[in-house]
């Protein structure tokens, strides 16, 4: 019994610096047996970085901690989950190039050593054995990891982190990146965690979803440990009031309902868009001034439509069109030289350059800019990143800083800056406030709203079917590849009638 008074998780005091930024000040916490601590705020609060420094991925400028009762100080990722401890990320946490065992195996290599050296063939059948123990049976441990999807790339991250049998299992925005089957497997592990008196810290941006899933909630703001809520108190409209200091409203998308754009004037085409099964004889028109949504599940094939239309496939058949250019859209290079832009779903692998700083990532689409015989203009692009950072309002020490140690919704800051420097007239927008807080969220809402109203079109795909409804013109819903319905702006349009559509 005097054992069970005694949390798993102490945090006393932590804190963690980049240069002149407090990414964490001082923050203390508690996380008891069978608890499922939700740790919410708005992006840059200081949750991933907490999340960091109990995983071992970042070392504490201050403060301690203690597992079991025990000090705990891990040294990386491998050795806190060696202790007891894992993580499931926000962002890809597996590596290119290796398979699907060698990645749920990384660092544990030695398990599976014989006479002559690393049995691949043990290794593969525990790592079959783990996949089916949480219900995943389509995903070959013998296969490279490159050859699947995101969703199921994170479904390899939960056997991974499973396989240790942790105490403590930090769930970082995973749900945000899952299809409605993709997060039934989370939720079904957290219940079984609080069921055998393990804990879970829950990391996320929907409230509701916090509400639902967490136990008690703790907040942060600015690095700064706010207040920890319960029962009752866990309501969203007081929980958005502690993260962001200030009310907010309850809506902050559109606020007319009708549609809005130059009918006449259309800009992009696509026509007769083939590449079976995943796109399937897809024609659309995207107008002047018009916020275009599509939206379907995740693996409905609305991704690779975004990717046909920036030119990164190449189709069967059908063509993408610059109507009013006569241009035709065939490589990214050409659609990056006709002022049209793509912010993937992936952010980190497909948008971002991870070890480089801000300002060469906002100026990586812009390097013929104002050049001086045929010479970058470095001191034009470091002025135009400075102004990007400052109107984005982006959280960063200066344009020096890695784009790695930004927080989510910083580096989603940082994509939409790299395509504003460009001077696109159509963007792109996959699922563009994925794992964003509601704080940054109604910034990019307002911008879109800003960029529509300055002439500029915007094709907005989202698994979210508020989001779409809440900011697009027209929306298509998409199944098997296909368009399967147009609906038209209106106050009377509902999820329920989407949802029929996409199911």
């Amino acid at each position: 019994m005097e054992n069970e008074r005694i949390p798993k998780l102490v945090v006393k005091n932590l804190s963690k610096s980049f240069d002149i930024v407090k990414a964490v000040q001082d923050v203390s916490l508690e996380i008891h047996a069978g608890e499922v601590r939700g740790l919410i705020g708005e992006n840059g609060s200081g949750k991933s970085t907490l999340s960091a420094m109990i995983t071992g991925s970042l070392r504490p400028d201050g403060g301690s901690m203690l597992f079991n009762g025990k000090p705990y100080s891990p040294k990386s990722l491998i050795d806190a989950r060696s202790q007891g401890i894992a993580i499931l990320l926000q962002e890809r946490g597996t590596l290119n190039g290796i398979t699907v065992a060698e990645n749920m195996f990384i660092g544990m290599e030695d398990r599976f050593k014989g006479a002559f050296g690393v049995s691949r063939k043990r290794m593969q059948n525990e790592a079959k054995n783990i996949l089916a123990a949480i219900g995943v049976h389509h995903i070959h441990p013998a296969d490279f990891v490159d050859r699947y999807s995101f969703e199921d790339r994170k479904l390899v991250e939960v056997a991974r982190a499973l396989y240790t049998n942790p105490e403590i299992l930090i769930v970082d925005e995973t749900t945000s990146a899952l299809s409605s089957t993709g997060r039934d497997y989370i939720y079904k592990i957290i219940r079984r965690f609080k069921e055998e008196g393990k804990s879970v810290i829950f990391i996320g941006h929907n409230l509701e979803e916090v509400i639902e899933v967490c136990d008690t909630a703790t907040v942060l703001k600015d690095g700064v440990y706010v207040d920890t809520l319960s029962g009752s108190d866990m309501e969203v409209n007081r929980m958005r009031s502690l993260m962001i200091g200030r009310e907010m409203m309850a809506h902050y998308y559109r606020e007319d309902y009708a549609p809005d754009y130059d009918e006449e004037a259309v800009v992009l085409e696509a026509s007769g868009i083939n590449l079976p099964p995943v796109i399937n004889d897809v024609s659309l028109q995207l107008h002047r001034r018009e916020i275009l949504g599509i939206c379907g599940l995740s693996d409905s094939g609305m991704h690779e439509i975004a990717k046909a239309i920036f030119g990164a496939c190449t189709l069967d058949t059908g063509s993408v069109t610059l109507t009013q250019r006569g241009k035709r859209i065939t490589s990214t290079h050409g659609a990056v030289e006709a002022k049209v832009a793509y912010l993937p779903k992936d952010r980190d692998s497909e948008s971002l350059f991870l070890p480089t700083n801000i300002r060469d990532n906002i100026s990586s689409t812009c390097f013929s800019q104002k050049a001086v015989a045929g010479l970058i203009n470095k001191k034009h692009l470091n002025r135009v990143a400075k102004e990007q950072a400052e109107a984005l309002k982006l959280k960063c020490s200066s344009v020096d800083q890695l784009a790695m140690e930004l927080s989510g919704g910083n580096k989603q800051k940082v994509v939409i800056a790299k395509w504003l420097a460009n001077q696109s007239d159509i963007l792109i927008m996959d699922c563009p406030t994925r794992g964003i807080d509601i704080g940054v969220k109604a910034a990019i809402y307002d911008l879109m709203r800003q960029m529509k109203a300055e002439g500029k079109s915007i094709i907005l795909l989202s698994e979210e079917m508020s989001e779409v409804i809440g900011m697009a013109d027209r929306i298509l819903t998409v199944k098997n590849g296909a368009v399967t319905a147009e609906f038209m702006r209106s106050k009377d349009l509902s999820e329920s009638v989407l949802i029929e559509k996409i199911i």
